[in-house]
């Protein structure tokens, strides 16, 4: 049987609909697993029985993450905020995270696992971090390739691409800065900004900051990451029912 794999949404500005790009269902899929949705829920504070219905989750992108969460003021340049959304996915990751269920996080949601972690944001790297290159190019189709990403040897995101050097996307205006606890920079951009992390301990818990799930119907290679993150959640699966 599939692994059930939940992945987050977001509020539509007219906060009608709890939404996600269909690339993320559609990698899942291809890769193996039976996306589901988990929507926000009005009022709800604590989301373990959804975590208790999937085999793993997958934090997509969108919003900034409220900088008040890592203890900072805002900047000028920091984008549309969602707290709703905000503590409903620290909520999920809570409870993903003690039950060391596999957790992959893209884009945005590589910074909620860093501040989820404890671990602090640069509100936007064109301001904060000089020398930075470009990261969020406009008019510029999702699955095209724009710059490269170091990758550290002897690291998760090493074994699935088996590269030391590749290209991706690049949507973004913020990107880790103080690492949360046991975590790991596994990836850089070559102008220094951390492009992935992963745990240091024995789980899948792995975050890249640019868009894999658009890359992978033109560019095969990026379907690795979702393959090795349902085999996780497939052995998460078999350790339950043996449980």
């Amino acid at each position: 049987m599939k692994p059930i794999i939940g992945v987050t949404t977001f509020l539509s500005e007219a906060s009608k609909y709890s939404t996600v790009s269909r690339n993320y269902i559609d990698s899942i899929y291809a890769a193996g697993g039976l996306p589901v949705t988990i929507p926000i829920v009005s009022n709800e504070s604590n989301y373990e029985d959804y975590i208790g219905m999937v085999d793993g989750i997958l934090f997509s992108g969108g919003n900034d993450i409220a900088p008040y969460y890592y203890g900072e003021n805002p900047v000028r340049e920091l984008h549309s905020m969602s707290t709703i959304r905000d503590e409903y996915e620290f909520s999920l990751f809570q409870n993903a995270y003690e039950k060391k269920m596999p957790i992959f996080g893209i884009c945005r949601g590589i910074q909620l696992i860093n501040v989820a972690m404890e671990g602090s944001l640069y509100q936007d790297i064109y301001s904060q971090c000089p020398g930075t290159l470009g990261h969020s190019p406009e008019h510029t189709a999702s699955d095209e390739f724009y710059h490269a990403v170091q990758i550290k040897k002897d690291t998760r995101l090493y074994d699935i691409f088996g590269e030391e050097r590749i290209f991706t996307n690049s949507f973004h205006h913020q990107s880790v800065k103080q690492l949360g606890r046991n975590l790991i920079a596994t990836a850089y951009s070559e102008d220094g900004i951390v492009e992935a992390v992963e745990s240091t301990e024995e789980r899948f818990l792995l975050g890249v900051q640019w868009h894999p799930e658009c890359m992978t119907k033109r560019h095969p290679m990026f379907l690795k990451l979702f393959r090795a993150f349902v085999e996780a959640s497939i052995q998460y699966k078999q350790r339950e029912v043996s449980v």
